[in-house]
């Protein structure tokens, strides 16, 4: 009887906090939405390569390919180990981010900005709630990234949204509804990634383009990792095993905040906080402190 009402007692737990802590594979996890002959597994499906030459596919404008989580999720953390395009990448944007595909959809976005060859690799992040972005912040990373594969992640919670690059925080966007700004905290997002073509913007703001004799580009994936509440708010109500809502959780630690620092005087070359031309008044958000 005692068995019975153990096993009673984690099926209601499963059912009013479906959540998910698990490695996750490609084959079990991820489909592909976009160039499906562009995209190959690498080792049982726990790998992949993305692969964007002109032949690639267009969704409707764009040349490349992507992937996207078969399951949304509402909170949690989630990453994945990427080896970027190496060389002359010029053009190419390799992106990993969240997205709820609403209307007005909510975002969390890593864009990896390709280079001339010899030039650093940008990072730009940019965070939309309610289908309002234009909130983008770039960082040169301190490596080369596309010489060895690293940990990119995004911590999200009712507190905040943190972006990691290897376990170093790059960006925190707190949430500031008492301030009237927006914070995705609505509606669940799936995960998505692509290798595309954006020479119009990509590299020096469109300056450089994309060099087609290099082609083809190829990006690495693997060590795919998903923990997070696979409902919408409503039932993904605080519970223990919702590890992202506990209070260690809710702000940086001293070494993270130290680090954190550490990136943005010495590697950030965009914020949009204190781009004039755009905002003469800063958004109420970089007023409160992002």
């Amino acid at each position: 009887m005692a068995k019975l009402l153990l096993i009673y007692a984690v099926l209601v737990l499963q059912h009013f906090c479906p959540s998910i802590a698990k490695p996750a594979t490609f084959l079990q996890d991820f489909h592909i939405t976009w160039s499906e002959g562009h995209i190959k597994q690498l080792q049982n499906g726990t790998a992949i390569q993305l692969l964007l030459d002109q032949s690639s596919g267009k969704v409707p404008y764009l040349v490349g390919c992507g992937f996207a989580s078969k399951s949304k999720y509402m909170f949690g953390r989630v990453s994945m180990k990427i080896k970027l395009v190496p060389g002359d990448s010029a053009g190419t944007v390799t992106a990993f981010y969240m997205n709820s595909d609403t209307g007005n959809r909510d975002e969390l976005d890593f864009e990896f900005l390709g280079n001339r060859t010899g030039q650093p690799y940008t990072v730009q992040t940019n965070v939309f709630a309610r289908g309002k972005g234009d909130k983008e912040q770039r960082v040169n990373l301190w490596f080369d990234p596309s010489a060895q594969f690293h940990t990119y992640s995004i911590l999200w919670n009712r507190r905040h949204i943190v972006f990691y690059v290897d376990d170093v925080p790059i960006r925190v966007y707190k949430n500031n509804e008492a301030k009237g700004v927006a914070y995705p905290n609505s509606q669940p997002m799936g995960i998505y990634s692509t290798l595309w073509e954006a020479d119009n913007w990509a590299t020096r703001g469109g300056l450089e383009k994309i060099d087609w004799s290099k082609a083809p580009f190829y990006a690495y994936y693997k060590d795919f990792d998903i923990e997070g509440c696979t409902s919408g708010p409503a039932r993904c109500a605080y519970s223990p095993k919702n590890w992202w809502d506990e209070p260690l959780y809710q702000q940086l630690s001293t070494i993270q905040a130290r680090n954190y620092r550490w990136v943005r005087v010495n590697h950030m070359v965009y914020d949009y906080c204190t781009d004039k031309t755009r905002h003469q008044v800063p958004p109420p958000e970089c007023l409160a402190g992002i």
